[in-house]
C-alpha cells in the first residue's frame, strides 16, 4: 500500500479532482491513468479531511488530499491460454497484433478472454504498475484490430506512458469508410466530449468538458460507395477516429455505435503502424502489420476503383 499527500495551490482552483490528480501522478511518473484515479476516488481511497469525494469535485486552493493506493490483483483476472500474434519481443516490451473482438482488459466483474489474461499466460514477467491491467500501456477498442505495445517492466511502462502523454508515439490506422472522400489528404480538428444524451457514446462537442482532438487522414483508394483511408491521430480521445469520421459524413464501415449496422462484418478499423523510441536503448522502433483478410476480400469483391 502506498499513501500520497497532494496539495493544490491557487492555480489549480476550479479543476476537477480526477483531472488534477491525473496530472499530478503524470508529473511524478507513477503510470496511473485517469481511469485508475477515477476508480480510486469512487472507492473512497481519496479523501479531504477524512471525507471521501467524487471525481467531479472542484479543487480549491490549499486543499490537501490523501490518496491511498492498495496494490492488488483483480480477482477475476486469470491467465488464459489464448494464441497471440507476437510481432516483436525483448526483455522490456512486446508488440502484439490484436485481433478484432478481443477486449484489452476485462471490465469490472467480468472474466472476458482479454488480452491482459492472454499476456499473463504468454509472458513470465509484465509491468505491475496497475496490477489489474498487467503490461497494458494503452488500448484499442474491442472491435479494432492491430498493433499494440505492452510493457514487461515498470521502467519500460513509465517511459512508454511518458511518450504517449507527449504524443511522440506514432500510430497509423487503416479504415474502410462510407462514401467517397472529398480530399486526398486533410485534417479533422474538432473537440470531443460525452454525447449529450447517449452517455456511453462520444460526440464532437463544444461544451466546457470537451477536449481538443486532431486527426489527419490520407485517401488511399476511392470506390463507388466506399473509401479506403489511412488515419493518423495526433491526440488520443475515446473513439476519436470513429467520432471524427462520422462527424464529417464518412463513418467507419461496421460501426454500429456511430454508423450503420450490417454494412460490414466487423468494425473496419485496423492499427497498421506503430513507431516509438525503445524505453531502454532509445533506438527508434517501427512496426507494420498486414491489412486484415476481411478488408482485402471486401476490396476484391467491390467494384473497380473509379480513381
Amino acid at each position: 500500500m502506498q499513501e500520497y499527500t497532494v496539495k493544490a495551490d491557487l492555480e489549480q482552483a476550479g479543476r476537477r479532482l480526477d483531472a488534477f490528480l491525473a496530472d499530478y501522478f503524470k508529473t511524478i511518473k507513477s503510470g496511473y491513468s485517469r481511469n485508475f484515479i477515477q476508480n480510486l476516488i469512487r472507492q473512497g481511497d481519496v479523501s479531504l479531511g477524512g471525507v471521501s469525494l467524487k471525481p467531479h469535485y472542484k479543487v480549491k486552493g490549499g486543499d490537501e488530499f490523501r490518496v491511498t493506493v492498495t496494490e492488488r490483483k483483480a480477482k477475476s483476472l486469470q491467465p488464459r491460454d489464448i494464441a497471440l500474434d507476437v510481432i516483436y519481443e525483448d526483455d522490456e516490451l512486446a508488440v502484439i497484433n490484436k485481433p478484432c473482438g478481443m477486449v484489452v482488459h476485462p471490465g469490472a466483474g467480468k472474466e472476458d478472454d482479454s488480452l491482459a489474461s492472454a499476456l499473463l499466460c504468454r509472458f513470465k514477467k509484465l509491468s505491475d504498475i496497475n496490477p489489474e491491467r498487467p503490461g497494458i500501456v494503452h488500448r484499442l477498442d474491442k472491435d479494432t484490430s492491430g498493433l499494440l505495445v505492452v510493457a514487461k517492466t515498470n521502467p519500460a511502462h513509465l517511459e512508454l506512458t511518458r511518450q504517449f502523454a507527449e504524443h511522440s508515439i506514432k500510430r497509423k490506422y487503416l479504415a474502410l469508410v462510407e462514401g467517397m472522400m472529398e480530399f486526398d489528404e486533410n485534417v479533422i480538428e474538432f473537440p470531443i466530449g460525452r454525447h449529450p444524451t447517449r452517455r456511453k457514446s462520444m460526440a464532437v462537442s463544444f461544451s466546457a468538458g470537451a477536449r481538443y482532438a486532431k486527426t489527419r487522414y490520407r485517401t488511399l483508394e476511392r470506390l463507388k460507395e466506399f473509401s479506403l483511408i489511412e488515419l493518423e491521430p495526433f491526440t488520443g480521445r475515446t473513439h476519436q477516429l470513429r467520432v471524427h469520421l462520422a462527424h464529417v459524413g464518412h463513418p467507419v464501415l461496421g460501426d454500429v455505435k456511430y454508423g450503420k449496422r450490417g454494412n460490414f462484418e466487423r468494425l473496419a478499423l485496423h492499427a497498421v503502424y506503430l513507431g516509438f523510441r525503445h524505453p531502454l536503448s532509445c533506438r527508434s522502433l517501427e512496426f507494420r502489420c498486414d491489412m486484415p483478410a476481411e478488408f482485402k476480400e471486401f476490396l476484391r469483391k467491390t467494384k473497380k476503383p473509379l480513381l
